[in-house]
């Protein structure tokens, strides 16, 4: 009987080598006349570890990482097929502190299963959500999603369950269902780890909302970055309609739905829903003005759902559990579960996925381990570029929606990005504005001409000159763009501009009050 050896197609993990390593193992194995079987599967989400090679065996499966190619050998030569003692060997998998600690809802088969395997989907508790959703009314499926309390997991947070419900009751004869796969911002990187690690939960969540909002077709919005995950996407898809998961009659339902996979062209802004409408419609794209919202008149002119791939792809569990057991994690309004993802100057960056209402300082210190360089985390953006810089001294905040607008930022994908001591936040805020006058697609006055401005104001401030003018125009900049700009590119790059300004006064040339 052949044993089953695990190495990651999840793209970071191939940045890493797990291509060489996977083919150093299936070369090494043939030389030595074993027999083995080995899956490509999602990443664990402990990168420090990739390439993490897994054994399974009777006790579980045991983990052996960073593993080098030129590794391979001396694993065969310790016996790590069968659990074989090894400088590399980490133990059983599920019982290393980083994974043991977490609460996998949306990623418990990411690194477990084969990603487009419909039959090891189904093995490990796949499509029983679709299965209730066939036996409910369209009303008690939006309700289950309603009860859940799931939140738009993409940054704006807006109850799932109500967009649901908008659409379902909006009538039609044609409504869409799109999910955002354009994951644009710096240190997030859980959508392409759900789309290369489990892309069928994405496509039972999207199916599941197709069926509930009686939306025929559905499309996943990619960025072009992904060509790990494009790849992957279209596999799943071909063999979900192969095993009749999609199409004309789903599992002999007499109920269709469609899907498929559409390229955005590197548009930060098409991230926000209503560009990335006019991008899917074979437009430019540029920013919509709402009303009417994308549930009542959205892809060409219908009814039409966008969710993110996170909300799309907890909505099986929901659907298989039932609202209330999701519900159940989390605190305030926000319940659930949110994967954290973990970057910067951190020594142990990854994914971690846990309820709401753990501290920013436990991210950071019991998962990341503290700063790589071993210097003190002087600050951390939460929410991608648009999200505030956070000082130590708010370290203490709950993750948790309405925490973070009580200080002034935002939650948003549950990107975690940590600088130490060494950091020049005067910068940081500089690059905020070079970012958005880079991204703005033009559309309205206070982004494009603002951010513009912002980045000159800022680099007079870099170079101290004009303080006394500078700052103070600085802050009319930001008030303009923050209440004057058409979407949320504009409006939020105050964000981390004002945030450095007001937490680290000292790198404007201020002093510190």
């Amino acid at each position: 009987m052949s044993i089953t050896v695990y190495v990651p197609c999840d793209s970071s993990a191939v940045s890493l080598g797990a291509d060489r390593v996977a083919n150093a193992i299936a070369q090494e194995a043939q030389k030595r006349g074993i027999e083995i079987n080995l899956v490509r599967n999602g990443s664990r989400g402990m990168y420090w570890l990739e390439p993490m090679v897994e054994v399974a065996t009777e006790k579980g499966r045991i983990a052996f990482g960073a593993v080098n190619k030129n590794d391979v050998a001396s694993l065969f030569d310790a016996d790590f097929l069968h659990g074989g003692s090894h400088a590399l060997s980490l133990g059983i998998t599920e019982d290393l502190p980083y994974f043991k600690k977490q609460q996998r809802l949306t990623f418990a088969r990411v690194g477990i299963t084969n990603p487009v395997s419909v039959d090891d989907y189904i093995a490990h508790d796949g499509y029983r959500g679709l299965k209730n959703t066939l036996a409910l009314s369209q009303a008690d499926v939006v309700k289950q999603v309603s009860d859940s309390g799931l939140r738009g997991r993409g940054g704006a947070a807006f109850p799932t369950g109500i967009k649901w419900n908008t659409v379902l009751n909006t009538p039609s004869e044609q409504k869409y269902i799109i999910c955002n796969a354009d994951e644009g911002d710096s240190g997030t990187f859980s959508d392409r780890m759900i789309m290369e690690g489990d892309p069928l939960v994405l496509i039972e969540g999207m199916t599941i909302a197709g069926l509930a909002v009686g939306a025929t077709q559905g499309y996943i919005y990619l960025r072009i970055e992904y060509p790990h995950a494009y790849g992957i996407l279209n596999e799943a898809i071909a063999n979900a309609y192969a095993a009749n998961y999609l199409g004309d009659n789903i599992q002999g339902s007499g109920r269709a739905f469609h899907l498929e996979v559409r390229q955005g062209a590197g548009a930060y802004v098409c991230g926000e829903e209503t560009s990335l409408m006019e991008s899917l419609e074979g437009k430019r794209g540029l920013v919509r003005f709402k009303p009417p919202l994308p549930a009542i008149s959205g892809l060409f002119g219908k009814p039409t759902v966008v969710n993110n791939v996170i909300s799309l792809a907890s909505v099986p569990i929901i659907l298989d559990k039932g609202g209330d057991f999701y519900r159940d994690f989390g605190m305030g309004r926000s319940r659930g579960t949110l994967p954290l993802q973990l970057a910067g100057n951190l020594k142990h960056p990854g994914l971690v996925e846990l309820a709401f209402g753990v501290t920013l300082r436990e991210i950071l210190y019991d998962f990341g381990g503290g700063s790589a360089t071993g210097r003190p985390i002087r600050s951390v953006q939460v929410g991608g570029p648009l999200g505030a810089y956070l000082p130590e001294s708010q370290f203490d905040t709950p993750l948790d929606y309405e925490a973070f607008t009580e200080i002034w930022a935002v939650l948003g994908h549950g990107g975690i990005v940590a600088f130490d001591d060494s950091v020049d936040m005067a910068e940081m805020a500089k690059y905020s504005m070079e970012f958005c006058a880079e991204e703005s697609c033009g559309k309205c006055t206070p982004c494009r001409i603002g951010s513009t401005r912002g980045y000159e104001v800022m680099t007079d401030i870099v170079n101290k000159r004009d303080l006394d003018k500078n700052i103070p125009l600085l802050r009319s900049l930001c008030d303009t763009m923050l209440n004057g700009s058409l979407c949320a590119l504009g409006g939020m790059t105050p964000y981390p501009v004002l945030s450095a300004l007001n937490h680290f006064p000292e790198d404007f040339g201020l002093s510190a009050e």
